[in-house]
């Protein structure tokens, strides 16, 4: 059972949330897909909910902003920092907007959301209290994260410039534009970034994936669906596993990916 309780190093996906229209009807849909104990963090927190596995800290739910109440829910993935108003001004100066502007979250960590150069929505996470996703890489937990883009060069000197990204190219660079993302030379990855033509639907065009781990992608997926959510991508074989891309029940699309160890299936 992976679990972090110190600080993710800096540009690393250390937390993700979605935000939806009705955050007590997202609880019961993820509790009953994944497992998770879902718990109200109370009026002083604006009703935002923790998610928990076997006691860990796993990922968020909350309400839409007011400000996107029109909006798609989604899936946001948080990256880490050191120091987040130093980042912050790195996405500017890099050409980025910021959502919102560096604040404390309690004593819990002090936290920013911004979009890159292409739209692409992201938080920054600064850790205080919590460093993030504690319990991560098995099944029902985050265990990838990805950002889809059309502007994949300019996507790529982004991040470069606010969090020192390095990249190892994977793909053909035509029919399969993809590469890891490292945080330093030699580094291990930490997640990845793919060139698209178009976003799944009812999802922006320039987004970063959350996938979640699983050991059974096929019964996962089949369990989503019958929730209320739907299917994006058909369950299918991969070179990194047995994947789908679904939609949960109020829309936020997220990725269901073999946990890591089990070996890919055969091709039918």
């Amino acid at each position: 059972m992976p679990v972090r309780v110190e600080p993710w190093p800096d540009g690393t996906p250390c937390w993700i949330d979605a935000q939806v229209e009705d955050v007590g009807a997202a609880a019961d849909y993820y509790a009953r897909l994944f497992g998770w104990q879902v718990e109200d963090a109370g009026e002083a927190a604006g009703h935002y909910h923790l998610a928990r596995l076997g006691g860990e800290v796993v990922a968020g739910l909350g309400p839409k902003p007011a400000d996107v109440r029109d909006g798609p829910a989604t899936w946001t993935t948080y990256l880490a920092a050191g120091d987040v108003d130093a980042a912050a001004e790195r996405v500017t100066a890099a050409g980025g907007q910021l959502l919102m502007p560096p604040f404390d979250v309690m004593n819990q960590g002090r936290l920013a959301v911004a979009t890159d150069t292409s739209g692409a929505v992201f938080g920054v996470w600064q850790a205080g209290r919590r460093s993030g996703i504690a319990r991560h890489s098995e099944d029902g937990t985050d265990v990838w994260n990805e950002l889809h883009t059309h502007a994949y060069a300019d996507a790529r000197a982004f991040y470069a410039a606010v969090f020192g990204y390095h990249y190892e190219d994977l793909g053909d660079g035509r029919t399969f534009v993809y590469a890891t993302i490292h945080p330093g030379p030699g580094a291990r990855e930490i997640g990845g970034i793919a060139g698209t033509t178009a976003g799944p639907p009812s999802q922006p065009d320039d987004f970063w994936l959350t996938w979640f781990a699983s050991d059974d992608v096929d019964a996962a997926t089949e369990r989503a669906v019958g929730l209320g959510g739907s299917i994006r991508t058909e369950p299918g074989d991969s070179p990194f596993g047995r994947r789908s891309v679904v939609a949960g029940a109020q829309g936020e699309v997220f990725g269901l990916i073999a946990t890591p160890g089990q070996a890919p299936e055969s091709p039918e």
